[in-house]
């Protein structure tokens, strides 16, 4: 919520060209409370000083010499830093009144002065250009929190990569077709392993000697996106000798919860003739 000390010591600018309007609001403003009150006669600065001071309520003039209210606003949207648009449009002209605000304005007040519908006006823009403010940085702070968030599960990846390729004898990346992405480890280069053995192609496998009934078996698992522990894995090799393997997966998703693949490791068990 937005305190009274937050909203009195709030930035204000006022624009207007009569000498005797900035006087008369600047000392409404002061006797109000207000701290940090602005004022400039010259609508060409306006666009400038809020770059540089960032104010939370801009009292704007329409009716000015040389650059009216109408241009300013337009010229204030083009402040990239601040999308907000925080303008209280000063009017005698009741027919200005609601072009204003479909330029962007955010209220407005009327000549000649209510000086207590001026402060109410000005009170309550002020409590919501601060709670605009509020969340923005509110906004700001989650997603600072959510890269934070994710450039620690990156390098929490790359550590659990890391850790299980050492711990194993390969590494293994499904996407969500089924398509190996990523297989590391020397067990592959020494027995001569290709990754489609794993996969759908049946000649391959058992051109490799993986047994038929056991590959199925974790086809069927990895088809229900269920994790996997220890799965052994047998292979016949061409000279005769027997190797078996624990073979562990689980389904990887993203922050979406949509599936996007496996991940698991592989490790020989016990090599025999």
């Amino acid at each position: 919520m937005v305190s009274a000390d937050d909203i009195l010591n709030a930035s204000l600018l006022i624009v207007d060209d009569q000498e005797a309007n900035v006087a008369l609001l600047t000392q409404m403003l002061h006797d109000a409370g207000y701290v940090h009150v602005s004022s400039t006669m010259n609508p060409r600065e306006v666009c400038a000083l809020h770059r540089e001071n960032c104010y939370d309520l801009i009292l704007l003039d329409l009716q000015m010499p040389g650059i009216d209210g109408f241009v300013v606003m337009e010229a204030l949207k083009t402040n990239d830093t601040d999308p907000y648009l925080p303008v209280l449009i000063i009017t005698a002209q009741p027919g200005h009144k609601l072009r204003a605000l479909q330029a962007g304005a955010k209220d407005f007040i009327s000549k000649p002065f209510d000086l207590v519908e001026v402060k109410t006006r000005i009170h309550n823009m002020l409590e919501v250009r601060l709670l605009y403010k509020q969340l923005e940085r509110q906004n700001d702070e989650l997603e600072r929190k959510v890269q934070q968030r994710t450039a620690e599960l990156h390098e929490s990846e790359a550590r659990f990569r890391s850790l299980t390729e050492l711990a194993s004898d390969w590494y293994w990346e499904q996407d969500e077709n089924g398509k190996f992405t990523k297989v590391s480890g020397p067990v592959l280069e020494m027995l001569g392993i290709r990754v489609e053995a794993f996969g759908d192609e049946t000649n391959a496998a058992q051109l490799h000697g993986w047994n038929e009934a056991q590959r199925k078996a974790l086809q069927t698992t990895i088809a229900a996106r269920q994790p996997f522990l220890d799965f052994i894995f047998d292979r016949v090799n061409a000279d005769g000798s027997k190797q078996s393997f624990h073979v562990s997966g689980e389904p990887m998703f993203n922050q979406a919860c949509r599936f996007v693949g496996y991940r698991g490791i592989g490790v020989e068990i016990a090599g025999k003739k």
